[in-house]
């Protein structure tokens, strides 16, 4: 039997990662399973020598993304869900697969954007790194309009 007792949803704020959210939801519900939802901010100041003051630059980005991260799940869902919300800097896929093994994940559910095959080569693809390289399962999501949706 499939036992789900840790569902990571990696986000990027996007509507697919809030459709990816509601599959994990489903899958929570299901399953009575804590949810953890993490932002990896990618560590793009390590490219610019001439910011006058990067940790101020940094703390205000953190505190950006910790606002929106409380506004994914109301309280009571975080409650319901154990809801773990945590930010990171880094790599996005490095960070996901990193954070996977270390918090004995047992299903990632994240959102895929799609892109077109130039866009893909030139950038390559988050979701399909996670997918190669993680601990366990993951389920990808893509654009609302290709949910399964019962008639």
């Amino acid at each position: 039997m499939i036992v789900l007792k840790q569902i990571l949803v990696p986000t990027d704020f996007s509507e697919t990662s809030e459709v990816a959210l509601r599959y994990a939801k489903a899958f929570a519900d299901t399953f009575q399973a804590a949810l953890h939802l993490l932002h990896v901010i990618e560590d793009t100041l390590i490219y610019a020598w001439e910011i006058p003051d990067p940790a101020t630059i940094r703390e205000s980005i953190e505190k950006n993304v910790r606002a929106r991260l409380d506004r994914v799940l109301t309280k009571d869902e975080r409650e319901k869900y154990r809801a773990r919300l945590v930010t990171v800097t880094g790599s996005p896929f490095v960070e996901i697969v990193r954070y996977a093994q270390e918090q004995d994940i047992d299903l990632i559910v994240m959102g895929t954007h799609g892109r077109g095959l130039i866009a893909h080569m030139l950038l390559g693809s988050v979701a399909e790194k996670v997918v190669r390289k993680a601990p366990c399962p993951v389920l990808t999501v893509r654009h609302p309009e290709h949910e399964f949706v019962m008639p």
